[in-house]
């Protein structure tokens, strides 16, 4: 992909709108369509585009294959400490009401969270499967 320089400059531009839309898909959850497994879909679709673009090893370097495995635990662990910290305030599991003196801004932030851990464990599955696939055997030159 070296040789197509207007590609490449029109994915950095593409590549930083698609995380702002993520984003914007992650915090506007609560007000219509989107949440965490949309979002981490949409920034994982980011970086796999950039790894398509620049190559492999480029995407690597930007979002290193421990780090998407730092995410995928991460990401479960924070939705998990969620519904345990729900249980050590006295309520259910994943019950979000106790987490503030307001039933109503414990449920925002558990909800919150919980949409956050989702985000990062989808966007880790997602760029942990392309990095598999695209670094496994056949003809795995980098054209970039």
């Amino acid at each position: 992909m070296k040789d197509y320089l207007v590609l490449r400059v029109v994915s950095k531009l593409l590549i930083s709108l698609m995380i702002l839309f993520g984003l914007y898909v992650q915090f506007h959850g609560d007000f219509g369509p989107g949440g965490g497994f949309q979002a981490g879909v949409i920034i994982a679709a980011a970086i796999i585009f950039y790894g398509i673009i620049y190559g492999l090893p480029a995407a690597r370097a930007v979002v290193p294959s421990g780090l998407v495995e730092i995410m995928i635990a991460s990401g479960v662990l924070i939705y998990a400490g969620v519904g345990v910290a729900g249980l050590l305030l006295g309520g259910n599991y994943l019950d979000y009401f106790v987490l503030d003196r307001d039933p109503v801004a414990g449920q925002h932030r558990g909800i919150f969270w919980v949409e956050i851990g989702v985000l990062i464990t989808v966007a880790g599955v997602m760029l942990k499967i392309f990095y598999m696939f695209a670094g496994r055997g056949g003809d795995n030159r980098d054209d970039a």
